[in-house]
Formats: C-alpha cells, sequence, structure tokens
C-alpha cells in the first residue's frame, strides 16, 4: 500500500512537471524574436546550454530571416561545444558553413569545427591521468588538423589562426607518434617491411617532428632484420647526420641492434621450446623521453 502511494505521488510530480513544461513552451512560442534572443543570451550566460540551444533554435525556426537567425545559428555552434556535444557542435558548424560561406564570422565555425574534434579526443581523465593519446584511434585528430587546415587556407588572417596553427603542430607530433606505435605493433608481429614502411611514412610525411629519428631507427631495425644492409647504412646515415644523439645510435657511430634472426642470438628457453618460449622482446622504437 505504501509503495502505491509513493508511485502516485511519483506519477503526479511528473504530471505536474509536464504540465508546467507545456505551458512554458507555450508562452515561449509567444515569445518576440528580440525577446527570444535575449532568454537565450541570458542562459548562455548562467551556462545553462540547454535551455539555450532551445531558445535558438526555436528562434531560428519562428524568425528564418529575422534580425538574430544567423546569430543565433552561430552561437548554437557555441552552445553544443560549450555543453561537450561535439558531434552536435561539428554538425551545426558544418550547416553554419554551408549556409552562410560568406559571413563575416564563419571563420568562427570552421574553429569550433576543428576544435570540437580535437576536443573530442581527449578523455575526462586526461587532465587528471597521464595518457598517451598517440596509442588512440588517429581518426579525430586527422580530422581536426584538416578542419584547422582549412581554416588558415581559408582565412591566414583570422584571429583564431594562431591557436589553430599551434594545436596543428601538436596533432603532427601526435600523428607521427602514432605511425611509430604501429611500426613497433608491427615488430612483435614479425611484420618487418610493414614496420620500415611506417618508418619510412613518418620520414617523409612528418619532417620536422620529434618522430622523425626514431622512424629512420625504424627503418634501420626493419631493414637489417630484412638482410637489406646497404638500405639499412643509407638510413643510418641520414639518422647520424640529423640526429647525432639519437640513443640507437652507439658511441662508435653504429647502430643498437635490438634483435637478430640469428639462431645463435636465441635463449636457452627458445632453443629448448622450439621458438615457443622465451623469445627475446620485439624492438621497440619511443624515445621521447631521452628526447626530451
Amino acid at each position: 500500500m505504501r509503495n502505491l502511494k509513493h508511485l502516485i505521488v511519483i506519477l503526479l510530480a511528473i504530471l505536474i512537471m509536464a504540465c508546467a513544461s507545456n505551458e512554458e513552451e507555450e508562452q515561449v512560442a509567444d515569445h518576440s524574436e528580440k525577446r527570444l534572443y535575449d532568454d537565450a543570451q541570458r542562459y548562455l550566460n548562467s551556462r545553462n546550454y540547454d535551455q539555450a540551444v532551445r531558445r535558438l533554435q526555436l528562434l531560428e525556426s519562428r524568425y528564418p530571416f529575422g534580425r538574430y537567425a544567423e546569430q543565433a545559428q552561430l552561437e548554437i555552434v557555441y552552445a553544443h561545444f560549450q555543453n561537450y556535444e561535439y558531434e552536435a557542435a561539428v554538425e551545426s558548424a558544418e550547416r553554419f558553413i554551408r549556409l552562410h560561406p560568406q559571413h563575416p564570422n564563419v571563420d568562427y565555425a570552421y574553429y569550433i569545427k576543428g576544435l570540437a574534434s580535437y576536443t573530442e579526443d581527449r578523455g575526462l581523465l586526461d587532465d587528471f591521468l597521464p595518457t598517451d593519446n598517440t596509442q588512440r584511434d588517429p581518426g579525430n585528430a586527422r580530422q581536426s588538423f584538416a578542419d584547422f587546415a582549412q581554416l588558415l587556407s581559408r582565412f591566414p588572417d583570422s584571429p583564431y589562426a594562431a591557436d589553430a596553427k599551434a594545436r596543428m603542430i601538436h596533432l603532427r607530433n601526435l600523428l607521427a607518434r602514432y605511425e611509430i606505435n604501429v611500426a613497433n605493433y608491427h615488430f612483435k608481429r614479425g611484420s618487418y617491411l610493414a614496420a620500415a614502411n611506417r618508418g619510412r611514412y613518418v620520414v617523409e610525411n612528418f619532417q620536422q617532428t620529434p618522430a622523425v629519428g626514431d622512424g629512420l631507427a625504424v627503418m634501420i631495425q626493419a631493414y637489417l632484420l630484412l638482410n637489406m644492409n646497404d638500405l639499412a647504412d643509407d638510413a643510418l646515415l641520414v639518422l647520424r647526420a640529423n640526429f647525432p644523439q639519437h640513443p640507437s645510435i652507439n658511441d662508435d657511430g653504429g647502430f643498437n641492434n635490438q634483435f637478430s634472426l640469428d639462431k645463435a642470438d636465441q635463449t636457452w628457453l627458445e632453443k629448448v621450446s622450439f621458438g615457443l618460449y622465451g623469445k627475446p622482446p620485439a624492438p621497440t622504437f619511443d624515445n621521447r623521453a631521452e628526447l626530451d
């Protein structure tokens, strides 16, 4: 009986809230364009972004050709982003760009589009716990880089250009390091040609990033494992010339070979188990700590 009373109270509370909400919506529907815009600004200032989006969307639908319509669309982009609704922010930014390509503030839409993908790639705990973003899927990072590049191409003098450039540098470093991580994975799988290709990709496409040294070291190690000694020597010459302090270079100027396929290098456990156990660890190149 008591549970039934509680259920009735809850249902009544929900009904009252729904009626109040409907009544509020009916009242809002009668608001003027200026009133809706002012309400939206009040909600934005109080960081009530859900209500701000509702007011802005209602304003746009009721007054599509009004004086605040375009500004409302742009502020919807802002509200979604501030509310951590990054996909919605990207969608609303793309819509604004499509509808108003010549708008004086369209560069802001491009900027938020890139920033949304950039921020979405970060986890909730990234500011509190040490995490390695280079281990994550690089899809958002690539999209963010492309969006910022488009902003700089179209609006090089935008007030958001400097921040976009700084973020692009970070993204290039992240994407280059991701390729090194994939190369390390290929070493574990014994896919040495694939590892060499990843290292070469970093060297050719991510110049002036800290990962280039590791990219060359990956190439050297992979070519040695593939018995392509001439290519390994060429890569070592480039590594010595450009990164003389790289940890992969020994005191004699040679390469610190991390792994050999020679049977004489097998551990005794690997020998007696016919390679099932005791296999030496695969080469791993991640010299960020030494190079910092």
